[in-house]
């Protein structure tokens, strides 16, 4: 007897134990999935004059926190990967001890407490458009590796965008919306106009209305009886 009430509770509903832990791993393992992220940003290109200093952006997020994460930032130069600058931040919030920059005219300048790795590149000539690579590996995903892209594009000078075409539209929006405005205009006194007229018109009526009664009736009033021979 006893044995088949244990088996009843094995093949009935889990406990709320199982039900927890099984959510618990369910969320982790999606967590985990993309565990770390490298980003460059919502616009990861950029357009920069000969000669300027550029911010390329990167930053990391994790949500199973990270311990030693490694990070470089490497440049494609024609197929060739040149590193830039790279370093270990030990844990969360925690600055590096040192970054070790590969690269002349390049600074770090990123900050942890912002998950920031950015870095600074100064004076930028035309061998600098190219593609640059984010790269960062967090111990704690077992050696799995993440990256972001950013594009610099650099130019003599930048190129001013021609709005004749947004003027044009723009005018033509702006002179629809005030003919219609006046035509709204126009209609609404019209039709004031026309109320107070025919407004006017209903008072003559009534008016005359009343004068012909009132002389009907002072005529019927002022017939003399003839007298009697």
């Amino acid at each position: 007897m006893m044995k088949t009430q244990s088996r009843g509770r094995l093949g009935g509903v889990p406990s709320e134990r199982t039900v927890s832990s099984l959510l618990l791993t369910f969320i982790i393992g999606m967590c985990c999935v993309h565990a770390l992220e490298m980003s460059t940003g919502k616009v990861p290109f950029l357009d920069a004059v000969n000669g300027s200093t550029v911010l390329l952006p990167c930053t990391y997020a994790s949500c199973i926190g990270i311990t030693n994460l490694y990070f470089k930032w490497e440049f494609n130069n024609n197929g060739t990967m040149q590193k830039m600058a790279d370093s270990v931040i030990p844990t969360d919030n925690v600055e590096p001890n040192k970054v070790n920059i590969y690269r002349e005219r390049v600074e770090y300048v990123g900050s942890s407490k912002g998950n920031n790795i950015s870095i600074l590149l100064w004076n930028i000539t035309f061998e600098d458009a190219g593609i640059y690579i984010c790269f960062g590996k967090n111990p704690k995903e077992k050696g799995k590796n993440h990256s972001a892209i950013f594009t610099l594009h650099v130019v003599e000078e930048l190129r001013e965008v021609d709005n004749t075409l947004t003027k044009i539209i723009a005018s033509c929006v702006g002179g629809f919306i005030a003919l219609l405005m006046a035509f709204m205009l126009l209609k609404n006194l019209t039709l004031f106009v026309l109320a107070k007229i025919e407004e006017k018109n209903k008072e003559c009526l009534v008016t005359s209305s009343g004068n012909d009664n009132t002389e009907n009736g002072g005529l019927s009033g002022s017939k003399s009886t003839p007298k009697k021979a």
